[in-house]
C-alpha cells in the first residue's frame, strides 16, 4: 500500500490542486476584474457560483460514464476540457460572458471530485481510505496556499501584451490541467489489475482484499441497483448534508480575499499572504484528523465536531471588530470546515458499492455543489444589501453546523456500521 500511496497519491494532489485554484481564483482576479467589467457584488456572487449549476446537472451522466470507459480516460478528458475552459475565462468582456463562461467551466469540470472518489474506492482498502481522501483533499488548501499569492502577484501583470492581470491569471492557471490531463493518461491505471508497477502478487492481494471488502458490503442494506440510490435514505441525508457544508464552503473560499481586505485593509499582494492562512491551519487540521480517523475506525464524530467547531469560528469573525481575531476565527471556522469536508467521504464510500456507488457518489456531489451556487450568491446578496460580511458568515456557520447534525443522523444507520465499515472496526489502522 505504501507503493500505491506514493504512485498515487502525490499525482492526485496535483490534480486537485489545480481543480481547485482554477475553480476559486476568481476571487483573487474579482481584485481587478470587478473594476474593469463594472461587477456589483451581487453579480459577481451570482458569476462566482453559476458554475455549479451545469456542473452539478452534468454530474452524474459523468460518473456513470467513467464507470464505463474507465477512470483514466475520462478523469485525463475532465481536466483537459476544463483547463482549456478556465484559460478562455480570459476572454470575459461584460457580465454575461462571464456568466457563460462560468457555466462552461461547470460542465467541463463536471464529475472530476466523484471520479476520483470511486477510483480512491478501486485502489485503497477501508482500512486506509480516510487517510487517502484526506491527502488526495489536501490539494484544496494547499492549492490557495500557493497560488493565493501567485493569483495577487499575476495580477501585476496588468498591460503586458495588452491583457489585464486578470487575463494573465486565468491563461497562466488554465494551463497546468492540460498538461496535467495529458500526463494521466499514461500515470493512471483504471484497477490494481492493470498496474504493471506492482508485483503480481502485490496485484493480486490488493485485488483480492478489495473484492472480499465488496462482498462483505454486499450483507449490508445498500442499494443494489443505480435506481434504488435515488430513493436511499442515508445517501439522501449525506447529499443534504453536502449541500450544507458546500454552501459554507463555497461562501466563504469564493469571497475569502474580499472579506479579508475588508477588514484588514491590505494591499493586494498582503490580501494574498493573508488568505494562505487559512488554508494552512485547513491542510495541517485536516491530515491529523484523518490519520485519527483511520486509527479509531470512527467516523460520524470525526466529521461533525469540526463542524460544530468551524461554526463557531464563522461566528465569532462575524462579531469582532479585531483584525487579529477576526483572522484566528477565520483560520478556525476554515479548519472545521475543511476537517468535516474531508472525513465526509469515508461514510458514502463505506456504503455504497459498484455502479451504485457512482451514482450515490454523484447524486451526493452534485446535490451538494447546488451549494456552491447558493453560498457564493448568499454571500453577495447579503454584502450588497448590508455593506458588511457579518451576517453572511453567520449564516455560513449556521448550515456548517446542520451538516454535522446529518452526518450524526447518517452515521447511526446499519450502512455505516454493517459488514465492510470502518465505523465497526475499531482496531483499524493505518
Amino acid at each position: 500500500m505504501s507503493k500505491v500511496a506514493r504512485r498515487l497519491i502525490p499525482f492526485m494532489i496535483a490534480m486537485f490542486c489545480v481543480n481547485f485554484l482554477d475553480r476559486v481564483n476568481i476571487g483573487f482576479a474579482a481584485l481587478q476584474m470587478n473594476h474593469d467589467l463594472g461587477l456589483t457584488p451581487q453579480a459577481f456572487g451570482l458569476g462566482a457560483g453559476i458554475l455549479f449549476i451545469s456542473y452539478t446537472l452534468c454530474e452524474i451522466p459523468s460518473n456513470l460514464i467513467l464507470v464505463k470507459v474507465g477512470p483514466r480516460r475520462w478523469l485525463a478528458r475532465i481536466m483537459i476540457s476544463w483547463g482549456l475552459v478556465a484559460m478562455a475565462n480570459a476572454l470575459v468582456y461584460d457580465r454575461g460572458s462571464l456568466y457563460a463562461m462560468r457555466f462552461l467551466l461547470g460542465a467541463a469540470e463536471a464529475g472530476f471530485f466523484p471520479g476520483i472518489m470511486v477510483f480512491i474506492s478501486r485502489w485503497f482498502p477501508q482500512r486506509e481510505r480516510a487517510g487517502a481522501i484526506t491527502l488526495f483533499m489536501i490539494g484544496s488548501p494547499l492549492s490557495v496556499v500557493v497560488g493565493a499569492p501567485v493569483s495577487t502577484a499575476l495580477l501585476s501583470l496588468h498591460g503586458w501584451l495588452r491583457l489585464a492581470g486578470w487575463q494573465w491569471l486565468f491563461v497562466l492557471e488554465g494551463l497546468p490541467a492540460v498538461v496535467l490531463g495529458v500526463i494521466a493518461l499514461r500515470w493512471l491505471d483504471d484497477r490494481p489489475e492493470d498496474a504493471d508497477w506492482l508485483r503480481a502478487e502485490e496485484r493480486a492481494w490488493l485485488s483480492a482484499t478489495l473484492a472480499e471488502e465488496a462482498r462483505r458490503k454486499s450483507g449490508t442494506p445498500a442499494p443494489r441497483r443505480t435506481a434504488a440510490v435515488f430513493l436511499h435514505g442515508p445517501t439522501l441525508l449525506l447529499a443534504l448534508s453536502k449541500l450544507c457544508v458546500l454552501l459554507a464552503f463555497f461562501g466563504i473560499t469564493l469571497w475569502l480575499p474580499q472579506i479579508i481586505q475588508a477588514f484588514s485593509g491590505a494591499t493586494r499582494l498582503q490580501t494574498g499572504l493573508l488568505t494562505a492562512l487559512p488554508y494552512a491551519c485547513a491542510a495541517v487540521g485536516s491530515i491529523l484528523a484523518g490519520r485519527s480517523s483511520d486509527r479509531s475506525g470512527e467516523r460520524g464524530l470525526h466529521i461533525a465536531l469540526p463542524a460544530f467547531v468551524g461554526a463557531l469560528g464563522f461566528g465569532a469573525a462575524a462579531f469582532t471588530s479585531d483584525p487579529y481575531l477576526a483572522m484566528a476565527a477565520l483560520c478556525v471556522a476554515a479548519t472545521g470546515l475543511w476537517i468535516s469536508n474531508t472525513v465526509f467521504w469515508t461514510l458514502p464510500t463505506a456504503m455504497l458499492a459498484g455502479t451504485p456507488a457512482a451514482a450515490g457518489l454523484a447524486l451526493i456531489n452534485s446535490v451538494g455543489n447546488f451549494g456552491g451556487f447558493f453560498g457564493p450568491t448568499l454571500t453577495g446578496w447579503v454584502r450588497g444589501h448590508t455593506g458588511s460580511f457579518a451576517l453572511a458568515l453567520v449564516a455560513l456557520g449556521g448550515f456548517l453546523a446542520l451538516s454535522g447534525v446529518l452526518v450524526l443522523l447518517v452515521a447511526r444507520a446499519p450502512e455505516s456500521r454493517g459488514p465492510g465499515s470502518l465505523s465497526s472496526c475499531p482496531d483499524a489502522r493505518v
